[in-house]
């Protein structure tokens, strides 16, 4: 089965409503194994990284409310309200 952009993006959804937070090292290896490598790229740092098409459809579902944070290398609520 073919999987889309946005159908990984909501999985992440679900994972960062539930959780909380949701680190990039999970998310890859669960997209990896169970959506396709089709929706990583390893960036300029060498590191492997979340599609730009999953990202941008992530960013629409969450619509802001949560940030990335550089440091720590995960997605988290910009506030103590979830969605």
């Amino acid at each position: 089965m073919s999987h889309t952009a946005d159908e990984v993006a909501q999985w992440m959804f679900k994972e960062l409503r539930f959780a909380g937070i949701l680190y990039q090292a999970e998310a890859v290896n669960y997209i990896k194994s169970n959506f396709g490598e089709a929706f990583i790229y390893v960036n300029d740092n060498g590191h492997e990284s979340i599609d730009k098409d999953v990202k941008k459809a992530f960013k629409k579902l969450h619509g802001g409310k949560a940030a990335w944070d550089r440091d720590a290398f995960y997605w988290g609520w910009t506030s103590s309200i979830k969605v």
